[in-house]
């Protein structure tokens, strides 16, 4: 969502390597908070999951997986620490009312069986989601309540992108689709004399109806040969196309138009909100992790050659944590 490019992060000013004996299984600290090589590889499994195809990666593209993913947990920890000094942090109660959420998208006994055959550890899993909330409730509950939007701000916004707010000639359409000609001529003529929609699947038990809005441009070749001529209130012949046979009424055609300021201004205050958001948490952001205690162990830091200097970059940018915490925080 965010793509403005923030200051770059020296990685190896603020991260510091861990001793790897006293640190079995660890992969990083936070203020004393471990992050351990069980989540870093639960998540890079995840995003494994999102790649297309065969995915081998060399050994030095995997550290660089694994530290953009470290990267991200960091800063999650960072979050849920802000929210438990601050009396916030996420409840049993809040994380079983999500988990619960997301166990009704599927059948009974479906989600578990996905778990089971995607190989998902569900302690990982509700981590992971404890994570989400975390980001959530630290956009909505920390830095919503520090930003304004004044109108002001409204008006030069909406002046500036007058563009995005013009909506094209719309058109709203009832398709009446039937099994035979005849039926669907029957079904039409029955519609524009009594203007009801409900009683033509009555009347008509073979008969499907349904109403669309469509911009002008977006019209199939068929459709825009069969509404061009319309009027409102007006019906095409009867098309033959795949489904079968289906006519066209036109409802109502709505022309070109900019939206007014009042009607814009939903969109203009979303806008304004997410770029402020994004702001909100980039000037919390540096500041913490520059007061934050965090180490890590050596085999995630880049290498350096004979002469000291490092093989791969050990800049870190802020717009990668900035869009993981706006897709974490700001949606939903």
């Amino acid at each position: 969502m965010f793509r403005k490019i923030f200051p770059l992060i020296i990685l190896a000013l603020l991260l510091g390597c861990s001793n790897e004996s006293d640190n079995i299984g660890i992969v990083a600290r936070v203020n004393d908070a471990p992050i351990y090589l069980a989540e870093l590889e639960f998540q890079h499994d995840q995003f494994q999951a999102d790649t297309a195809g065969s995915y081998v990666p060399s050994v030095e593209k995997l550290k660089g997986e694994y530290g953009e993913i470290l990267t991200d947990l960091i800063v999650q920890e960072l979050v849920v620490q802000e929210l438990a000094r601050q009396d916030l942090g996420i409840t049993d109660h809040e994380l079983l009312k999500a988990e619960e959420e997301v166990r009704a998208d599927y059948p009974e006994g479906a989600f578990d069986q996905m778990l089971v055959e995607e190989y998902i550890d569900l302690k990982a899993w509700r981590r992971q989601l404890k994570n989400h909330l975390a980001m959530k409730k630290f956009f909505h509950q920390v830095l919503r309540p520090q930003i304004k939007i004044d109108y002001k701000e409204a008006e030069k916004y909406y002046r500036e992108h007058i563009s995005d707010f013009y909506l094209p000639e719309s058109l709203r359409i009832l398709v009446v689709r039937g099994p035979s000609r005849e039926i669907v001529d029957r079904a039409v003529e029955k519609y524009l004399a009594e203007q009801n929609q409900i009683d033509l699947t009555t009347a008509f038990g073979e008969v499907e109806t349904r109403e669309v809005v469509v911009r002008e441009g977006r019209l199939s070749a068929a459709w825009k040969n069969a509404v061009s001529s319309l009027e409102p209130g007006q019906s095409s012949g009867v098309i033959t196309n795949r489904f079968g046979f289906e006519a066209l009424v036109l409802l109502e055609r709505s022309p070109a138009k900019v939206l007014a300021p009042a009607q814009a201004y939903p969109i203009v205050e979303k806008a304004l909100l997410e770029k402020k958001l994004r702001d909100a948490f980039g000037h919390w952001l540096e500041p913490t992790l520059q007061g934050a205690e965090i180490t890590v162990s050596s085999h995630l830091l880049p290498e350096k050659t004979e002469s000291g200097s490092e093989v791969q970059s050990d800049e870190l940018s802020e717009s990668s944590v900035i869009e993981t915490a706006s897709e974490n925080g700001t949606e939903g």
